[in-house]
């Protein structure tokens, strides 16, 4: 008889690793010493087990790659959905001894499903694509900071600034580059994504690093993951407005910059753009729109190697499969 799966909750934070363990729990100090400790009274249990842990902004990815080293399996689960959950529980108080009961409860329940462990080049890939986000960030704050009237050594040092990041911008761009051509598969794959009007080196550089299930989910769960599926707002006779929730940031983010393009170039989109227009839809909702549908073609694209890419540049004479969307989906 196969024995249950385990569901051990794991909270981590800058300093501790909260691991709660059947029958007990333990409180681990989070260095590489520690991560050993962890995982040897994991692989003590000698028993089918799934650690189940939230994403922290980075903090998980030390314990993680362990976790996957030792062929442990592991869930990184949403916060917010844990704390959900906690609330569905009557748990309103938040402290680490509650958490980690918590999210063995939650994998319990919910079954999440496992995190894939990541290339060593796919994992600096990511780190890349987000340290370029990082400097993006930054450079816009500096640039606002820019205005007249300020003392000509402070706008000498704000230059200065602007000028310094955005040579580390163009410095990580070119890594990230550098990175996908060192693999065959990705170099494949951002060709793929750059056959298409409207997605740039940049928007394919985001995708490759934060959304690595794309081909391998179907279309609702990558617009979902990337924050772009509308969800009802329903009760009765009542429809509310749809709206767009949760996602990956940077991902959604890339994606909506993308349909800018997309939606004044792209053959097929421009006019599935115009028709949302004329029906009333509002500006951000019609671009919102497009790049669900940019989104949900790529995500085909990879799955299908047959799926038909519509380049045609805008002004060209358009085909009968690009005047009627095909390859896109339905309007």
């Amino acid at each position: 008889m196969t024995s249950p799966i385990i569901h051990v909750g794991l909270d981590i934070s800058k300093r501790f690793l909260d691991l709660d363990l059947p029958n007990s729990s333990a409180s681990i100090p989070y260095d590489p010493k520690g991560c050993k400790t962890l995982i040897a009274r994991l692989l003590a249990l000698k028993t089918p087990l799934q650690v189940i842990c939230e994403a922290t902004g980075g903090w998980e990815h030390q314990i993680v790659a362990a976790l996957h080293e030792a062929d442990i399996p592991v869930s990184v689960v949403n916060p917010r959905q844990v704390r959900d959950y906690a609330r569905s529980m009557g748990k309103l108080a938040k402290t680490d001894k509650i958490d980690k009961k918590v999210l063995s409860a939650f994998g319990k329940a919910v079954q999440p499903r496992l995190t894939p462990r990541p290339s060593a080049l796919h994992a600096e890939i990511s780190a890349w694509v987000t340290r370029r986000q990082q400097l993006q960030a930054m450079l816009a704050a500096e640039e606002c900071r820019v205005m007249p009237g300020l003392p000509k050594a402070v706008a000498k040092n704000i230059a200065a600034s602007i000028a310094h990041l955005s040579k580390e911008l163009e410095k990580v761009t070119i890594q990230i580059t550098q990175l996908i051509k060192k693999d065959a598969d990705l170099t494949a794959a951002k060709e793929r994504l750059c056959a298409f009007q409207g997605v740039g080196p940049v928007t394919a550089a985001v995708l490759l690093g934060h959304l690595p299930e794309l081909g391998k989910v179907d279309n609702n769960q990558i617009a979902a993951l990337a924050g772009l599926a509308p969800f009802n707002n329903d009760s009765g006779p009542r429809r509310g407005f749809r709206h767009i929730a949760g996602g990956r940031h940077s991902v959604r983010s890339a994606l909506y910059m993308a349909a800018f393009n997309a939606y004044r170039r792209n053959p097929v989109l421009k006019p599935f753009y115009e028709r949302l227009r004329a029906k009333g839809k509002s500006f951000k909702v019609a671009l919102i729109a497009v790049a669900r549908k940019l989104l949900t073609a790529l995500n085909t694209a990879f799955k299908n190697p047959d799926f038909t890419l519509v380049t045609a540049p805008i002004g060209s004479p358009r085909t009968p499969a690009a005047a009627s969307g095909a390859g896109f989906g339905g309007a």
